[in-house]
């Protein structure tokens, strides 16, 4: 999988050293040959990948900063506030445990915007490389202080009251899957005063469930949860930029209420500004909209994927976007989707509301999401689109991703997939068998299974 999330594969099958070196050659190339950050998180054959990379760009004479075990936006930071030509960070995300891949990081932190990452895949494609001759190779050196420096940052966001975020002494369940998180996400929480249970958190790459943070992988952390009377639960995906939450009752919060939560305070806490602009990507809740409404706020939407949010953000000089996946960003604290920044925003909330959780949940607008995905293999997605461009005709439809397709309060959303190789099929509505209904009425319309 080439996309603008990287590239990603199985270990050993797609994603083997010939690969690595090849891309990562290409990033070289893509940077001038300048000095390159390299983070990864705790699979059990990122340290490989990490050592070809390594091995690679100081054969291509870079000089490399190994940033070692790291969360993808504590990579992004390091990028930003430094010298660097760019970054790579070796993660799969949220994929399954076979797999892993690199995530190319642009010098001002962010990933690489569609226009770069064409010439980034051209010079891939061209394969042509030259590596330095033997005086000429580049210098390599380890620094493990971002991990400090991420953590400051959220401090520094003006509107959390540290103190009585300290004061009210949270009973927090962490789950980090083993991966990238295990060590700073609960070391954030300990900073804000927090009682952190730790569930999963050795950071040996081991995952003691499927990586991906939904509902159906967390059962062991609601139950932990609710046996510790803790006044929350947080899951993180293996690289730490998704942060979904679990309430008090052991039920989860919704991935995509991670946003939502974080556009209130946000909008809240800036509400005297006369512009007060948001971007989410197509496949996020309404329930944002309806939150940007109260505070008189203007939603934008891009295509999925997290520099797609970037650029239209920084196009419209959003003070806060992200995706419903779990993904929060907060510009002031740096342009990428930011696990630590949303925990510091729920605390905030939960802070002010002074309730439980579960309570807090109830004041947000309440709609219900459906997702589910088909396999590509066999069928030709692009007809798929028309195919339900004709069955919507005369509605209200978006291509900027796919087809999203708008029908008052519900609306249904079908694109391939950036991580996987699948069709995704979202759909929203007041009711969730009612957005049941829209996912399975259309793929039965269109001939999928």
């Amino acid at each position: 999988m080439v996309s603008i999330s990287g590239v990603r594969g199985r270990v050993g099958e797609g994603l083997n050293p010939f690969e690595v070196v090849k891309f990562v050659s290409a990033f070289a190339e893509f940077c001038g040959r300048g000095k390159i950050m390299l983070g990864r998180d705790t699979r059990i054959h990122s340290l490989l990948i990490s050592q070809l990379a390594s091995g690679t760009l100081l054969a291509m004479g870079c000089d490399v900063i190994d940033v070692g075990i790291c969360p993808t936006p504590t990579l992004q930071l390091a990028v930003e506030h430094s010298d660097a030509s760019g970054g790579i960070m070796i993660t799969a995300s949220h994929n399954p445990a076979e797999w892993n891949g690199l995530k190319f990081i642009s010098s001002d932190g962010t990933f690489l915007t569609p226009e770069q990452h064409k010439k980034f895949v051209e010079l891939v494609e061209n394969g042509n490389f030259n590596f330095a001759k033997w005086n000429l190779t580049g210098n390599y050196v380890q620094d493990r202080s971002f991990l400090d420096m991420h953590i400051e940052k959220i401090f520094k966001i003006d509107f959390v009251d540290f103190e009585s975020i300290k004061a009210r002494k949270f009973k927090v369940v962490v789950d980090c899957i083993n991966g990238a998180g295990s060590e700073i996400v609960p070391r954030l929480l300990e900073k804000f005063g927090c009682e952190v249970i730790r569930l999963n958190c050795d950071g040996n790459g081991k995952f003691t469930h499927e990586p991906e943070p939904l509902p159906e992988n967390l059962t062991e952390l609601c139950e932990v949860v609710k046996q510790a009377k803790a006044d929350f639960g947080i899951a993180v995906d293996p690289d730490a930029d998704r942060l979904v939450l679990v309430t008090e009752e052991g039920e989860p919060f919704g991935e995509e209420y991670t946003i939502v939560q974080a556009v209130k305070i946000v909008l809240e806490k800036r509400s005297m500004l006369s512009d007060k602009n948001v971007v989410v990507n197509l496949s996020t809740t309404k329930a944002v909209d309806e939150v940007a409404k109260i505070y008189d706020a203007k939603v934008y939407r891009s295509p999925v994927g997290e520099i797609n949010v970037v650029k239209k953000m920084k196009e419209v000089g959003a003070i806060i976007g992200g995706e419903g996946s779990g993904g929060v960003i907060l510009p002031e604290v740096h342009y990428g989707r930011d696990s630590l920044v949303g925990i510091a925003l729920i605390l905030q909330n939960l802070v002010e509301f002074g309730g439980k959780i579960s309570e807090f949940k109830k004041t947000l607008p309440k709609f219900e999401i459906y997702k589910t995905k088909v396999g590509i293999e066999g069928i030709k997605p692009d007809e798929i689109l028309e195919k339900v461009i004709e069955i919507y005709k005369g509605a209200e439809i978006n291509t900027d991703d796919g087809i999203r397709v708008d029908f008052g309060d519900k609306w249904i959303h079908l694109r391939k997939s950036n991580t996987e190789p699948v069709l995704r099929v979202i759909a929203e509505a007041k009711d969730r068998e009612e957005a049941k209904e829209l996912v399975q009425n259309l793929i039965a319309k269109i001939g999928l299974r």
